[in-house]
């Protein structure tokens, strides 16, 4: 039950801080916020579990840190659901490039941001 809680605290906390960073890019026809807070969130979670990776010697699903911030936090400030959405309005609302531009260089820029996460924590925990 402990983990239960600990994954609903992060991952409202989280949803909250996507979407006041929403409420402030909002209203622009490249979805700004959505990728920011993804690319953001994968940054961020290459970077967390490199870090208990080396200083814990794992990244256990059960580690309490990455239940908080991995599972709870980054959870609920990621959004692969909005991506979705907004990468099909933009298909649908005659952008097609900017659709595609959108959907795939979220993914590439998200694999890259999670490889920098590790490479930045790796270089710090030294």
């Amino acid at each position: 039950m402990k983990s239960c809680v600990t994954v609903a605290l992060g991952g409202a906390l989280g949803t909250l801080t996507r979407y006041l960073v929403d409420e402030g890019l909002a209203d622009r026809l490249f979805p700004v916020a959505t990728f920011l807070v993804n690319i953001t969130g994968s940054f961020a979670l290459g970077a967390l579990l490199a870090t208990l990776l080396v200083r814990d010697g794992g990244a256990s699903p059960r580690h309490p840190l990455r239940l908080l911030l991995g599972t709870g936090f980054l959870g609920g400030y990621t959004t692969y659901s909005a991506l979705a959405v907004e990468t099909d309005t933009l298909l649908r609302g005659d952008h097609l490039a900017l659709g595609l531009s959108y959907a795939v260089g979220s993914v590439l820029a998200g694999l890259l941001a999670a490889l920098a996460g590790v490479a930045a924590a790796r270089s710090v925990l030294r």
